[in-house]
């Protein structure tokens, strides 16, 4: 086995694992913490699911001149989140209820979301954009669920198990990420370079922040939910974005660099956003909030 199919294959474990972890920390009523709270669910994929993708398209239609930065912001927009993404929010003192209810509320949605969004772009545009339910479902089963109702279900019948498992699991999964996305990273860099300068840091730099503000602004009066919801409308799944950007526009090489250019970015404009949280909120940062009821 080369090396070029090992470590598409340790991302892939590595995701995997992170989700696992998740799921060891939880239990079945943390997962149906929105579907029980539509308020906030419905707060929730209106800052994720319409507004960011309407800032995302505005962006790339009224100030991105290259295709490739337009597809990504686009594909980025469409794509939900990411599978390590509850660890900052955890960090920033969100809610475990919250976070996973969040991550498991908006997975399911993309089934839906994911090919009527682009149907709906593809009918805005002109621009034949398509990608089956059938494929949504697939990534979003094989890489999220599954792995996540794994450690729903251990930590159901074993407990006191799995919160243990729960810390060297995502240990395991950040070691080995970082051992496959290093020589990638090298791969790529210089083909990200080659689109800074020409304005498309800055237009990431707005979207990574009207997203924090618009997943802040909308999470509620818990400063705790705010926080976990401005961080998953910033941060979107690369795997994933790249993925429709590559069934719709295979010709556009660029594009794959620019959604990691975007997930560089928005690490980094995610940063001062969770030390403003933790000057406000000191008591929450670094720590778990109590489960809600």
């Amino acid at each position: 086995m080369s090396i070029a199919t090992l470590l598409p294959l340790a991302i892939k474990i590595s995701l995997t694992l992170a989700v696992l972890g998740l799921g060891l920390k939880a239990s079945a009523s943390d997962a149906l913490y929105l579907f029980r709270r539509p308020n906030q669910l419905l707060r929730a994929v209106l800052s994720m699911d319409v507004i960011v993708p309407l800032i995302a398209i505005g962006l790339a239609a009224g100030f991105v001149v290259d295709a490739p930065v337009k597809i990504a912001l686009v594909t980025l927009a469409l794509a939900p989140l990411p599978a390590t993404f509850y660890k900052k929010p955890l960090k920033a003192g969100g809610k475990v209820s919250y976070t996973v209810g969040l991550f498991v509320a908006i997975t399911l949605i993309a089934v839906v979301f994911i090919p009527f969004a682009l149907n709906m772009l593809s009918r805005a545009t002109g621009i034949a954009m398509q990608m089956s339910s059938s494929a949504v479902w697939a990534l979003v089963f094989w890489s999220l669920l599954v792995p996540l109702v794994v450690g729903l279900v251990i930590h159901q019948f074993a407990a006191t198990f799995a919160e243990r498992a729960a810390k060297p699991v995502a240990q395991v999964a950040d070691v080995l990420l970082l051992v496959a996305i290093i020589p990638i990273l090298f791969r790529v860099l210089p083909v990200v370079w080659s689109l800074v300068g020409n304005g498309t840091v800055l237009i990431m730099i707005v979207m990574a922040v009207l997203a924090l503000a618009t997943g802040h602004l909308l999470g509620g009066p818990d400063p705790e939910d705010r926080t976990v919801l401005a961080l998953a409308s910033s941060v979107r799944h690369p795997g994933i974005a790249i993925a429709i950007a590559h069934l719709n526009f295979p010709d556009q090489k660029l594009a794959a660099a620019a959604v990691v250019l975007y997930v560089l970015v928005s690490a980094i404009v995610s940063a001062p956003y969770i030390k403003w949280v933790a000057g406000h909120h000191p008591k929450g940062l670094g720590q778990v909030s109590p489960r809600s009821a």
